[in-house]
């Protein structure tokens, strides 16, 4: 049926007049009118497949026309309205023709009389021709199935006769040998008779001929042996089966593991579940093993086939095995993308005494040989990296001839996609992706970056300063390594540990031997060199403030300092930040464990899973199931001010809460708002807290306080000031607060013996004073202690309840006493300056608590105003009202009397680094290269070089992009119609790439020979491939998009002469920076690559653009979407990685003008017009 049709007017008037009188069907019929649904009379002529209606029986024009083929027309029940009209309606009868053309109204009709309804029914049914064209579809499917027939009819007819004829020549090959074996039997009757009469002598001799070439024969295949087991070859056979042998040991002690956990534990909880008082449901019990039933099954299978083929040693056939198990292995993705939740689900239940107890029962059997159930359900999480790494070692020691080479290469293959699938899906997917990319950069491997828990935070390149003798700097050997860039580190940061690495020539890297893994609890940062001390000053002016130090003091080996060297002052502060931030988070989590489990029943993770408030949905909270790396689970959807309580929460802060929250706040949030709540957190810390854990954590410590007769209203709770401190602040140039500049806290861990100041190495450490040393009166009271005026012995930065005199003069270096984690963390941090540890009372402990959380909360506060100030510094130079209340809340930090020195100091880095004037960047910028009046006059393309065009493209590529500040990457603003104003420097960067693209295109246009313009682009393709090296591949995809031009991609006989070699390296940089598959092999390129590096923006803007559409800001609710604040920021995170690693390149004014130059770019029709004109088009 077509779907339109030609209208004339005169043939349509001649179809009504026919119609009129020899009409099919004709009579009034009322229709219903689309505009007012009124009911008209009009006169109805139905002829053929047209129904025609006019006004009257004697209109001579039709009101309108109706093609009826493809048409439905049925009855229809007459419409509901009030029972006055009801009778009326009865009277009619109404039906209904519904078109086959899409987009045409259906038209309703009716009529008086039943009968005359019926016919007119039938009459359209038969005139919309529905039968004629059902039957042509029928006939039209037997046209094709007979087609279908006579096509395989005639291809089973052709192998048919190919057949015949190679049964033929086989036949003539067959004949042709019989007759020659017929030759051969004639030659050999009169050997075989003069062997019969042969003499026995010569029989004998032949004999022993015999036995002496078998002798020969044996002794030469000993010798070939013998050299074949000394041979590489059988020493990797060797190795190979030794292999084997050892993944059926694994085997059969991971299917041993999966026995004991199935018949140890999952099928007598299962039993559990179904008794009377059930200790745990059966829902928790499938969520806790999920399928490690089925797991066991399948490789109980899959032992037994390794066992038989072990049998048949020593031949070792094992692909086959893999082919049949590898279809099976996606059981695991389940098991692994729910591990994490169901070891949450096991931890909950544990909760549950009774559940405990039966639990330790089964722990106990002596099968578990003391293994906890958690073990058990770990297992599985490493059997197909298990398997990866076996196939791994297998292949290096298989010959690439050997029969099984392929199928264990496409077995590898498949675990390895199947690893990354299930990689993919676990609950920290890109996280895990990136430590097991950055685990396989590293030769020699990493275990710590196989923790789940463990983030990843940012990377780099550094470079590491040698050290001598007390962590002072050689300043001859510096130069060379800054020269010789011998002291280069590929540096990893993650939220537990610091990777230090070197690069090999091939791209390899290596951790250093000493130092190259660093365990953040151990360490302290010291960011700017003391200014008593003369050498570090020196060491920074000579490399303008751009080094920063890390003291490890790990327990089991002798303290050492790590120097580092950033490229640039936003470099050095990116890294400091994030590296402060990991090492006070860690050491905040361990000192609040140590405040809230200090004579106390409730532990820290106990007093978490009691708030409900962390992990249960709300009406104003809904929580994903995926952890974030303080173990709490993420929030998909809040309130602002449930955002802004998990801000400033003291038991944890997750670094990368920390970035999606300053990266997105501006979308749902003020920063007027967020400073609003930093203040007030400062000022009542212990509303940071939840009511339900400030209950557990006072519920040991009523007793205390009633028994010490101390004041309930602990001066502490709130902060009052009185009077600002004294400005003159005693230095302590050899006190551990000066060695730990940037950390907020000591580490509270195991070793609580580094924090007693009784030992000899914390006495060394002192320096004592006189003024320190003065004797006090022994009968001060606590009241004057707490009001007391300031003496020499006195610290304006001690806390008061921790100020003490000497009694008599009397020295207690020696007096050990029973110090808690709290207080030993009080006094290593506060009361470093004194010479002996004081003696605590009872009261002083139980403000100890109070003590700690207030400065947590200072902590907490300084740690996020730091990273806000050092990271998204552009939010306080757009907004002078917010750096005001930044800068009166840090000045109102420096005069609480209690603030600790390294509160102090940490405070007064952040109001200098707020306070001070902006400094000019040494970094170059657009706009300078192109003020430059002093420039010399512009090279041609012609005596530049690939390699000096390929640096300052890739160096002009990245000062552009690093110039995008942050928040134009929110809100799609450069679809916008105002997207000049709402986000100028990524115009600038479209326009940048325009203009490179096109300078491409003219130089290339601009020769009028052939061989000319094949030889720019050849040189052209040499370009970019440089810029591919130097990870450039916005460059590489401004020269492959030039060249992709239909202006230059038309000239055949310019790219007849480019050489083949050219034009297969294009094909490869075109596959790289393709759009195929949004932009797969690029991102895969991007996961492998180390900064610096000028990724291509176009493909981060499609991803926002992508998440901005598909998912709303807020939900119906009113909620933020703090899920799409999470994808949002992690995209942000990456192009703010490659924005802040500078390039080494030095600028060449010569070749940048000559880029710059507008002069040389032809706008786009001007480009075709060019190519017309040299190469005109063929004539058909």
């Amino acid at each position: 049926m077509q779907k339109s049709v030609r209208y004339n007017e005169g043939h349509a008037l001649f179809l009504s007049v026919v119609a009129r009188k020899e009409g099919t069907k004709r009579g009034y019929l009322s229709k219903k009118t689309a505009e007012n649904s009124r009911w008209s009379e009009k006169f109805f002529a139905l002829y053929q497949n047209v129904l025609f209606y006019f006004e009257n029986e004697q209109s001579a024009r039709p009101a309108g026309i109706y093609l009826l083929e493809g048409c439905t027309c049925e009855r229809t029940p007459a419409p509901k309205i009030s029972t006055t009209g009801k009778e009326a309606l009865e009277k009619q009868h109404y039906f209904l023709i519904v078109f086959g053309h899409d987009g045409q109204k259906p038209l309703e009709l009716r009529t008086d009389e039943e009968c005359e309804c019926d016919e007119w029914v039938e009459a359209i049914q038969q005139a919309s021709y529905s039968d004629i064209i059902i039957e042509r579809e029928v006939l039209m499917q037997k046209y094709i199935h007979l087609v279908q027939i006579v096509e395989t009819e005639k291809v089973a007819a052709n192998q048919l006769r190919t057949q015949l004829e190679d049964q033929d020549t086989e036949i003539e090959r067959l004949k042709s040998e019989i007759v020659a074996l017929n030759k051969t039997k004639e030659r050999m009757r009169p050997y075989h008779v003069y062997h019969e009469n042969e003499d026995p002598d010569i029989k004998k001799i032949k004999k022993v001929q015999s036995f002496m070439r078998g002798w020969l024969c044996r002794r030469k295949w000993k010798i070939i042996v013998q050299d074949y087991i000394c041979s590489p070859h059988a020493e990797s056979m060797r190795k190979r089966n030794q292999i084997v042998f050892n993944m059926v040991e694994a085997e059969t002690e991971y299917v041993h593991q999966l026995y004991i956990l199935v018949n140890c534990f999952l099928r007598p909880l299962r039993m559990a579940a179904s008794s009377k008082k059930p200790p745990i449901s059966h829902d928790d019990v499938s969520s806790i093993f999920l399928n490690s039933e089925t797991i066991m099954f399948l490789h109980e299978i899959f032992h037994q086939g390794l066992k038989a083929r072990i049998a048949n040693w020593p031949t070792l056939v094992l692909a086959d095995l893999f082919d049949i198990l590898l279809p099976m292995l996606n059981i695991y993705q389940e098991f692994v993308r729910n591990h994490q939740y169901s070891l949450q689900v096991l931890a909950n239940c544990k909760q549950n005494r009774d559940f405990d107890k039966l639990l330790k029962q089964y722990e106990s059997n002596a099968a578990c040989e003391g293994r906890m159930l958690e073990t058990f359900l770990t297992y599985p999480m490493f059997q197909i990296p298990r398997y990866i790494i076996t196939l791994h070692e297998l292949l290096a020691h298989t010959p690439h001839e050997h029969v099984e080479r392929k199928s264990l290469e496409f077995a590898k293959s498949k675990l390895e996609e199947l690893s990354r699938v299930m990689h993919d899906e676990v609950s920290d997917t890109e996280n895990i992706r990136k430590n097991l990319a950055i685990e396989r950069m590293i030769v020699e491997g990493c275990d710590i970056l196989l923790d789940t828990s463990q983030t990843f935070v940012r990377q780099g390149s550094l470079i590491q300063l040698p050290s001598v003798e007390r962590g002072k700097l050689s300043k001859v050997r510096l130069g060379s390594l800054s020269l010789k860039k011998e002291g280069e580190r590929q540096c990893f940061l993650f939220t537990k540990h610091f990777l230090v690495c070197t690069r090999s020539s091939g791209g390899k890297l290596h951790l250093l031997k000493q130092g190259g893994v660093l365990s953040l609890i151990d360490c302290t940062l010291i960011e700017e060199p003391d200014a008593t001390d003369d050498e570090s000053k020196t060491a920074g002016q000579v490399f303008g403030q751009l080094d920063f130090k890390l003291v490890v003091e790990p327990s089991d080996s002798p303290s050492f300092t790590v120097v580092l060297l950033a490229p640039s002052r936003q470099e050095k502060a990116a890294w400091t930040s994030d590296i402060s931030q990991c090492i006070d988070n860690i050491r905040c989590n361990g000192l609040m464990t140590s405040v809230f489990e200090e004579n106390s029943k409730v532990t820290v993770p106990h007093m978490i899973k009691s708030d409900v408030r962390l992990h249960k949905d709300d009406i104003d909270i809904c929580f994903s199931k995926t952890l974030n790396s303080c173990k709490v689970p993420q929030i998909r959807y809040a309130s602002v001010e449930r955002l802004l309580e998990r801000l400033t929460d003291l038991r944890f802060l997750s670094i990368d809460f920390l970035n999606t929250f300053l990266h997105t706040y501006r979308i749902f949030t003020t920063g007027t708002v967020v400073m609003d709540k930093l203040a007030d957190i400062y000022k009542k810390p212990f509303s940071s807290i939840p009511i339900r854990s400030l209950e557990l954590f006072f519920a040991t410590n009523q007793n205390n306080r009633g028994t010490d007769n101390t004041n309930d209203r602990s001066p502490r709770l709130c902060r009052k000031f009185s009077s600002p401190p004294p400005l003159s602040i005693q230095s302590r140039t050899s006190s551990p607060v000066r060695i730990r500049k940037l950390s907020l806290h000591s580490p509270i861990t195991a070793r609580v013996g580094g924090l007693d100041l009784t030992s000899p190495l914390s006495n060394s450490n002192f320096n004592h004073s006189s003024s320190q040393s003065a004797a006090s009166s022994p009968t001060s009271s606590p009241q004057n202690s707490e009001a007391g005026d300031m003496s020499p012995c006195r610290s304006p930065s001690t806390p008061r309840h921790l100020r003490y005199r000497q009694p008599g003069g009397k020295s207690v270096g020696n007096s050990r006493c029973s110090v808690s984690p709290a207080s030993a963390f009080a006094i290593a941090t506060a009361a470093a300056g004194h010479g002996t540890p004081p003696v605590f009372t009872n009261s002083e402990r139980t403000c100890d608590k109070e003590f700690i959380i207030r400065r947590a909360a200072t902590n907490r506060v300084l740690n996020v105003l730091r990273h806000w100030v050092s990271k998204h510094s552009q939010d306080f130079e757009m907004n002078g009202e917010l750096k005001m209340s930044v800068i009166y809340l840090l000045e109102e930090v420096l005069r609480d009397p209690d603030l600790l020195p390294q509160e102090r100091k940490a405070t007064a880095n952040i109001l200098n680094a707020l306070s001070q004037d902006e400094q000019e960047d040494a970094q170059l910028r657009i706009e300078d290269i192109l003020q430059m009046a002093d420039c010399p006059k512009a090279e041609y393309f012609e005596s530049l070089s690939a390699m000096e065009l390929a640096e300052q493209i890739t160096l002009l590529d990245h000062i552009v992009f690093r110039s995008i500040p942050y928040e134009e990457f929110l809100g799609q603003g450069w679809m916008k119609v105002d997207k000049t104003e709402r986000t100028p420097y990524i115009m600038k960067t479209s326009q940048h790439f325009n203009d490179m693209s096109n300078l491409v295109a003219s130089q290339i246009m601009s020769h009028t020979d052939v061989g000319s313009r094949a030889s720019s682009i050849e040189k052209w393709v040499a370009v970019a491939d440089i810029c591919r090296c130097l990870n450039n591949y916005n460059g590489v995809l401004e020269i492959t998009s030039a060249l992709n031009r239909s202006a230059i991609y038309r000239l055949k006989k310019t790219w007849a002469k480019v050489s083949k070699q050219t034009k297969a390296l294009m094909d490869k940089l075109q596959k790289t920076v393709s759009s195929e598959g949004r932009f797969k092999n690029l991102r895969e390129t991007l996961k492998n690559c180390n900064p610096p590096c000028v990724p291509y923006l176009g493909m981060y803007l499609t991803d926002l653009a992508f998440i901005e559409e598909g998912t709303p800001n807020f939900t119906e609710e009113g909620l933020v979407n703090f899920s799409k604040m999470r994808m949002i920021s992690h995209i942000i995170r990456e192009i703010r990685q490659f924005q802040q690693t500078p390039y080494r390149i030095e600028h060449q004014p010569k070749v940048t003008q000559y880029l710059m130059d507008k002069t040389l770019t032809m706008d786009e029709d001007t480009l075709y017009d060019l190519s017309l004109k040299l190469e005109p088009r063929l004539p058909a």
